[in-house]
């Protein structure tokens, strides 16, 4: 049921992401296309409404729409919030240059002149050629390699090789295409681990299934097994429990407030995301109750999806917490907030004996863009002592 509230939300949400749009438009319409006397203003805001409105009209009417078309919305729409986040970033910049100018007079007026139509082609220029580097960017993950040492024996264990992926956000937009490669990548670590540390999937799980991304999963290949933790997103589209039965059909394990011992060497816990309770209404366990009747005298690894609440994994005596959700920031200069809100959110952490690592990333979320950040497998070989 809406209720009112709900409704004003979405409205106010609409409103401004209207208006961040019109301003955009306006913009564009004074400093560019004003000047080609061909261009109707009617064509060009048609077609600017249509690219601008597309990712939320997909959206809200995926279920009506023939497959085939609610993808390319939803693909268009997806890059054009990149490009309205950039074009706001570059033409609110300009905006407050003129502003300052009106007072301070410091921009002389044969430039300020001759700046309509060259100045618009010179924002048009910038923000393609930023959004190009950052979609090439966002298709080409590395590996980034770290090594650890834990201050513990872990029975016959000398040393463990793990593999860590997370927020690959299979969906729509990232597909198996995707979900090969990075499949390959980790399969030429020789990983004695996989760990998939959230956010698996997006919230169009169903796209997933008709790609047959099963059989990719599949391939993947680790002397101890294939481990995953739910992340927010697949509670988010509502398909928390599907995803833990497609993974598992898939040979991925979910712990979701679970404990795995391995090998009679080491414990790896896995933890339900904090948003299940916002999502079912049921919270997850605290890490003191899920580490009860656990051998301390063990190293223990912890699977989180949100890098929060460290306080907890450091006095229960995790060894190793590995994490993602933040994605970086994802689109510059947004990790300049991300830093903000996370104690750490990308690399590695140590705290005495507790180490973190926060992974940027393998997929995007939105649009299909990295700036400021790389995609990435993680690489780990922890030593034991």
């Amino acid at each position: 049921m809406i209720t009112p509230f709900f409704f004003l939300i979405v409205t106010v949400i609409f409103l401004i992401y209207g208006g961040i749009n019109y301003y955009i438009g306006l913009r564009g319409w004074q400093a560019l296309f004003s000047f080609i006397t061909f261009m109707n203003p009617r064509v060009y805001w048609s077609v600017f409404w249509l690219i601008s409105l597309s990712y939320i009209f997909s959206r809200f009417s995926q279920k009506y729409l023939p497959t085939i078309l609610y993808e390319g919305l939803n693909l268009v729409g997806a890059y054009w919030l990149a490009f309205m986040f950039y074009f706001l970033l570059v033409i609110t910049t300009l905006d407050l240059l003129r502003l300052f100018d009106r007072f301070f007079k410091f921009i002389p007026l044969e430039i300020k002149r001759s700046l309509n139509p060259a100045l618009g082609f010179a924002v048009v220029i910038l923000v393609v050629g930023v959004i190009s580097y950052g979609a090439w960017n966002a298709r080409n993950p590395q590996v980034n390699h770290y090594d650890l040492s834990i201050s513990k024996q872990a029975g016959s264990l000398k040393q463990l090789h793990v593999v860590m992926v997370s927020d690959i956000h299979l969906g729509t937009i990232v597909h198996n295409g995707n979900l090969t490669k990075m499949v390959s990548m980790v399969n030429d670590l020789k990983p004695d681990l996989i760990l998939f540390a959230g956010d698996v999937f997006d919230e169009n799980i169903e796209s997933s299934n008709k790609q047959q991304v099963s059989d990719t999963f599949r391939k993947l290949s680790a002397r101890y097994g294939v481990y995953a933790v739910l992340g927010n997103h697949e509670y988010i589209g509502g398909n928390a429990e599907e995803a833990i039965n497609y993974l598992s059909e898939a040979g991925v394990k979910v712990l979701r407030d679970s404990s795995q011992k391995i090998a009679e060497s080491f414990y790896l816990i896995g933890r339900d995301d904090r948003s299940a309770e916002r999502f079912n209404g049921v919270p997850r366990q605290d890490l003191k109750t899920l580490m009860q009747g656990i051998d301390r005298s063990l190293p223990i690894i912890l699977m989180d999806h949100q890098p929060s609440q460290l306080e907890e994994p450091t006095e229960q005596g995790v060894n190793l917490q590995v994490s993602g959700h933040t994605h970086s920031g994802q689109l510059f200069p947004i990790q300049f907030i991300t830093r903000r809100i996370f104690e750490k959110d990308w690399g590695l952490l140590q705290k005495n004996d507790f180490q973190l690592i926060v992974s940027s990333g393998f997929g995007t979320w939105g649009p299909p863009i990295r700036l400021g950040n790389k995609p990435e497998v993680v690489d780990i070989m922890i030593k034991f002592k």
